[in-house]
């Protein structure tokens, strides 16, 4: 039994009727308690984006300067998930995923009523810290209630509330924001962190800390070698979707040359192929997690290609979009290989992929700007997302030699 295969032996211990004893209906109902976490997290992270303008207007800053507040958040998140990991690892993850959500809610409620602009950017700062350690947390768990053979599509249903949230959950949001005051979607992704918080007590069984647990052994995540390079993929392979959804709008009308209305639509089909992706992408990686990564990585590459020269052709640009958006499907994946890859320091490293997440972010819309300003078109960030995307594959191909190389050591 290799080093991962044995500490999800011995966290998890399934069963084909559920790791804990619990009934497909439990299972079903903690599933759900934790999408609706990763929902209002979802909602929150990408509401802002909307609703910038109107935030300038009632804080009296510019735009540029309102954007502040999306980098606080990400900062939040990329600082939050593994000290919180670290910190926490004696801690049942039923207490955790209740504190996570409680501040989440919190800080959004808090956010709703903010007084000044600077206020405002540090409850941010401080609602993205638990972030990245609720989904890490709430994967481990979806993980450790269904048999091995079925990790990813567990972790998928709970991802399937962030993914849902890009389709439902921030149009809503933004629409409230928009025709009431941007203040209510605060109040909205609070109300939902809220909710969380009561179906996460009333469902989650209560557990013990595991045995061993320790900072110390969180930390030794970092010692590994295949931790660092699936978050690498991740760091970098995700860069490209995000340095082409960062301008999509402006592709759109620019480069398209549709009419604003339609930007709408372009994001929309964006969603869907998320959703789709995190299905179809979940039932693969059960079957083949390596070959899911990989393969999604090779389809990043062609299809941004496919944008980069034919974007300005609407139907492509359509289509295009949405096959981006399917991309997310290495999401689950990745997701699975970390918790393999870390043994038994599964909390920090699992935690850890949303940051490499805001990593990707930023690395993809500062280099798809960069092109930008270059003045090589919007449609040029597709160019972008598939160079980092191909610098992702072979980060993957490196992690499977070195990985076949211990192997055969």
């Amino acid at each position: 039994m290799t080093d991962s295969a044995a500490a999800y032996d011995s966290t998890s211990k399934n069963s084909e009727t559920g790791g804990l004893g619990l009934s497909p209906l439990a299972v079903a109902l903690i599933e759900i308690a934790l999408a609706v976490g990763g929902f209002g997290i979802g909602t929150g992270e990408f509401v802002i984006m909307g609703l910038l303008p109107d935030v300038a207007s009632t804080y009296q800053v510019s735009i540029p300067q309102a954007g502040y507040v999306i980098s606080a958040y990400a900062l939040g998140v990329v600082i939050g998930a593994p000290i919180i990991a670290a910190l926490s690892a004696r801690l049942p993850r039923r207490t955790l995923l209740l504190w996570l959500m409680g501040v989440f809610g919190i800080g959004n409620l808090l956010s709703a009523v903010a007084p000044d602009f600077w206020t405002f950017t540090i409850l941010r700062f401080i609602t993205g810290l638990p972030h990245g350690a609720y989904f890490g947390v709430a994967a481990l768990v979806a993980a450790s209630m269904v048999p091995p053979n079925k990790r990813a599509r567990a972790v998928g249903r709970v991802m399937l509330g962030l993914t849902i949230a890009t389709l439902l959950g921030t149009p809503l949001a933004t629409f409230m924001g928009q025709v009431l005051n941007w203040r209510a979607a605060f109040f909205l992704v609070g109300g939902i962190g809220a909710l969380t918080v009561v179906l996460l007590w009333y469902f989650q069984p209560r557990d013990k800390v595991q045995e061993g647990a320790s900072i110390r052994r969180e930390l030794s995540a970092f010692g590994r070698g295949q931790v660092w390079l699936t978050l690498g993929i991740a760091a970098i392979g995700f860069g490209g979707m995000f340095a082409v959804f960062s301008y999509i709008a402006s592709t759109t009308t620019v480069t398209a040359g549709l009419p604003v209305g339609m930007v709408a639509v372009v994001l929309a089909l964006f969603g869907i192929g998320m959703n789709v992706g995190n299905v179809v992408g979940s039932r693969l990686a059960d079957l083949s997690l390596k070959g899911t990564i990989g393969g999604a990585m090779a389809f990043y590459v062609v299809v941004m290609t496919v944008f980069a020269m034919f974007a300005h052709i609407p139907a492509v640009l359509y289509v295009t979009v949405f096959l981006i958006g399917c991309g997310f499907a290495a999401g689950p994946a990745l997701q699975t290989r970390l918790m393999d890859v870390a043994a038994d320091a599964q909390t920090l490293a699992a935690a850890s992929m949303h940051s490499a997440f805001n990593i990707a972010n930023a690395l993809g819309a500062w280099l798809g700007g960069l092109v930008i300003a270059w003045g090589w078109g919007f449609a040029a960030t597709g160019y972008i997302g598939a160079f980092l995307s191909l610098l992702g594959l072979g980060v993957f191909f490196v992690s499977v030699a070195l990985e076949k190389k211990r192997g055969t050591a």
